[in-house]
């Protein structure tokens, strides 16, 4: 076996835990990323894993997933890109597709005291890569006071234009005004152009392009149906800016309206998906397989999965390079400074809502997560152990009448 070879399997074995066991959402999946890749295997340093997430904000479709493709990539080229998404989506997508089939082994998941504590280690997670990400990446009064403002926008603005706008503020801000020597940038980055040619990276954004556009009229034309189901998918996964949760609207409305799924059986697999490990775009492989209209059932579950995610492949593949060369520019960097200040900020909003409305509700649950961010900052517990035992503590306090 090669030394590319065996990268991507280890890159696979690692996205796969990962995909089992990241519980919590987008923004705790970066926390867990962080945790993994960044401090325990240092296969990215933190500078390179900001520039990462801050290119992925800009990119419609799955942030946290997009992240991942890249990490692979940049670890062990194109094949590690793939593998990061098969370890990664292939635990909630095979959940998502038994449900589907009616394997209904979560019941209401809604008040189920595991998930509640699965939400309070998300709570920790988070709250341990904002920690970690504000050391190094915003460390001085100027950087520290852009995350603050940038923090405030995203709360003032909940959705992705709030984080978009906080991601161009801090933008202009490096670029005015943290550009001095003393902010020069880390030198500890991963050179991301080495992974591709310029060449492939035209040709992919070229074929996002054309998919968006060409789509549409081919299954007009040619009225076959496993087509226009992968135009839809394929639409939502190329538009939707924000994440699992922003995407859920466009594929109602893809799916429920023509009929191919009852609204019924939309909300019941949108309540699973809530309680799944690893992306929410795998909602799509439990949509595929339930459509009335065939190709439907496995099939139907591999065309939507692949659809969704297709664009994400293509703009990673096609922006990574064109994003190393950028941010060598002088200005680029002043501006990155001010990006990466910017994401703690976004992170931080994040920690507040979704992630910590979401779980802390009681004293207890405020105590079940301070442990797992103990246990994570100071005890250096790997993220695994500790969303088991923050479930397994969560349903003890449960059993006993402890409110969380």
């Amino acid at each position: 076996m090669s030394d590319r070879h065996r990268q991507a399997w280890d890159v696979l074995l690692v996205f796969l835990r990962l995909g089992c066991t990241s519980f919590g959402g987008p923004v705790a999946h970066i926390g867990y990323f962080r945790a993994e890749f960044v401090e325990r295997r240092r296969w990215v340093p933190e500078g390179t894993f900001a520039d990462l997430i801050a290119l992925c904000q800009f990119m419609p479709g799955p942030a946290s997933s997009q992240l991942g493709m890249s990490i692979g990539l940049l670890r062990a080229g194109p094949l590690g890109m793939f593998a990061a998404w098969v370890g990664f989506t292939l635990p909630s997508a095979l959940l998502m597709l038994s449900f589907a089939y009616g394997v209904q082994a979560f019941g209401d998941v809604s008040n189920a005291t595991w998930l509640k504590g699965l939400k309070l280690v998300a709570v920790a997670v988070v709250a341990q890569a904002v920690w970690g990400m504000a050391q190094s990446l915003a460390p001085d009064r100027p950087r520290a006071t852009l995350a603050v403002a940038a923090a405030l926008i995203a709360l003032a603005v909940p959705s992705s234009l709030g984080q978009i706008a906080a991601i161009v503020l801090g933008a202009a801000v490096g670029a005015t005004l943290l550009s001095r020597p003393a902010l020069a940038l880390d030198t500890e980055h991963v050179p991301l152009g080495l992974t591709l040619h310029r060449g492939v990276a035209v040709a992919a954004l070229v074929l996002f392009f054309a998919l968006l556009l060409l789509l549409p009229p081919l299954v007009a034309a040619a009225g076959n149906q496993s087509l226009g189901l992968f135009d839809a998918f394929y639409r939502a996964g190329a538009l939707v800016f924000g994440g699992g949760h922003v995407v859920l609207p466009l594929l109602q409305a893809a799916v429920v309206p023509n009929g191919w799924v009852s609204n019924d059986t939309f909300l019941a697999g949108y309540g699973a998906a809530q309680a799944m490990p690893g992306p929410l775009f795998t909602f799509a492989a439990y949509l595929g397989a339930v459509m009335i209209p065939r190709p439907n059932g496995v099939l139907g579950a591999l065309i939507g999965l692949i659809a969704i995610f297709a664009p994400s492949f293509l703009l990673v593949t096609g922006l990574l390079p064109f994003w190393d060369a950028l941010r060598r520019r002088n200005i680029m960097q002043a501006m990155l400074h001010g990006v990466n200040a910017a994401v703690v900020g976004v992170l931080l909003a994040a920690l507040y809502t979704p992630v910590w409305t979401a779980g802390v509700h009681a004293p207890a649950g405020f105590g079940l997560a301070l442990a797992a961010f103990l246990a994570l900052s100071f005890w250096a517990i790997a993220p695994w152990i500790v969303v088991v035992a923050g479930a397994l503590a969560a349903a003890g306090l449960g059993a006993l009448g402890v409110a969380l």
